[in-house]
């Protein structure tokens, strides 16, 4: 821990620069910063006074989104003297986690260092740290460790690169591996390369994917607005798209453009991943008519606002995406054609929308794969064949109706990992408070 440690604070010493400019230019590098360094909240103390505390970490959005039913199914299975509090790491994630559990039990993750790491351990008391996906942070197992705490590593998934360098560099990944008391892992492939990896095989449980258990928030009064914004047209949602070379969202307006604008006269909702790349997005746009969905235009009928003539909506807020998709005819994930390993295609395939992806969906192979099995997902390899397919199944109503009740039927059926891993859990507390 001290190499560690040592190494860590090097780290952040050589790249002090590089923070500094960007704290003083750029106001999400700020927030949260005396939160990070160890500052707990007065909020977060007072509730979690006379309470015992289960401490959940989700990064950003989508772990937030995953861990939703988890916090909610969580509380009522231990019960009125305990109090789940969270912690996320993105600003993004930050402003969801907010919205969904209110703010006096959500704060930042502090920075892995013993002094921060120790300062919430000290004011949480948490009885267990629930930590989405697979994010380990040594310095934090090892505090865990030291007090007693158990660390269960929750929807725990192994990607392709994690399992290799999990390989390669097993004297160092296996013994963190080694420090949770439980994983609960997405699938039985990533629970067999958990073991593989080092990890004891009576810590490891296949709980599976929570994000099947995800619901869209029914609260949000985007989806009807873009619903009139298209005016009877189809609408064609592209979700969280990233960057690259060239940039995600350029290689969907150029689609667009090829085969959707003038064939099937579609609405483009476009849905950048990052919120500090919507301005960057709105460069790209600036030939095109758009609107933003933080700024709406018309508050008359369809007709009215149709004859708008606006061709894409920039879907600049957080959190409303999930419940977009509900309005959508086609959607395509993004992170798929660029190298990114793609994002989850299950909160379009929940409302049968039929899905598209590029090749690149590495992150979630076990959903896709499934989806693929029972042809309830398209993947394309390049803009013109996005163009092409996303163009086809507008054209095709009865083709895009089988694809996505084929998806639908696999969301439904994989559903309920939540509440096994919320049974583990509270089994794992349980045997820890006996």
């Amino acid at each position: 821990m001290l190499a560690y440690s040592a190494l860590l604070t090097l780290a952040l010493a050589l790249s002090s620069p590089w923070w500094l400019l960007r704290m003083a230019t750029t106001e999400r590098y700020r927030e949260g910063l005396w939160q990070r360094l160890g500052a707990v909240p007065w909020q977060l103390v007072l509730s979690v006074q006379s309470k015992r505390a289960v401490w959940v970490h989700a990064v950003s959005v989508g772990e937030v989104l995953a861990a939703s039913r988890l916090v909610g199914e969580l509380e009522a299975a231990l019960g009125d003297g305990y109090r789940v509090v969270i912690s996320t790491t993105t600003r993004t994630g930050q402003a969801l986690a907010r919205e969904r559990f209110g703010v006096h039990r959500v704060f930042y993750m502090p920075l892995d260092f013993a002094f921060s790491v120790r300062a919430y351990l000290r004011a949480v008391r948490p009885t267990a740290v629930v930590l989405m996906e697979s994010e380990l942070w040594p310095r934090m197992l090892h505090e865990c460790g030291r007090r007693g705490v158990p660390v269960v590593v929750a929807n725990a998934r192994m990607s392709d690169r994690s399992f290799a360098r999990a390989q390669r560099m097993q004297w160092i990944w296996g013994r963190i591996l080694r420090k949770p008391a439980l994983w609960l892992a997405q699938s039985e492939q990533d629970a067999l390369r958990l073991v593989i990896a080092g990890v004891r095989a009576e810590r490891v449980q296949a709980a599976g994917n929570m994000k099947y258990d995800i619901r869209a928030p029914k609260q949000s009064r985007v989806p009807e607005w873009i619903r009139s914004m298209a005016g009877g047209r189809s609408i064609f949602v592209a979700g969280s798209t990233v960057d690259g070379v060239p940039a995600e969202e350029e290689l969907v307006v150029a689609a667009w453009k090829e085969s959707l604008r003038g064939k099937t006269n579609a609405l483009l909702v476009l849905a950048p991943r990052h919120p500090e790349r919507f301005s960057g997005v709105e460069v790209l746009l600036r030939s095109i008519r758009y609107v933003k969905a933080s700024e709406p235009l018309g508050t008359g009928d369809g007709a009215e606002i149709s004859s708008l003539g606006i061709e894409v909506v920039l879907l600049d807020t957080i959190g409303d995406l999930a419940a977009v998709y509900g309005v959508a005819d086609v959607a395509f994930l993004g992170g798929s054609l660029v190298r990114k390993g793609g994002h989850n295609p299950l909160e379009p395939a929940q409302f049968g929308v039929p899905v598209v992806m590029g090749p690149s969906y590495e992150n979630f192979r076990d959903v896709v794969t499934k989806l693929k099995e029972v042809g309830g997902i398209r993947i394309v390899h390049d803009e013109i064949e996005l163009g092409n397919v996303v163009a086809d199944l507008l054209a095709d109503r009865e083709e895009a109706k089988a694809v996505g009740e084929a998806g639908r039927r696999v969301f439904e059926e994989q559903q309920g990992a939540t509440a096994r891993s919320v049974k583990a859990i509270v089994s794992l507390i349980s045997g820890e408070a006996a």
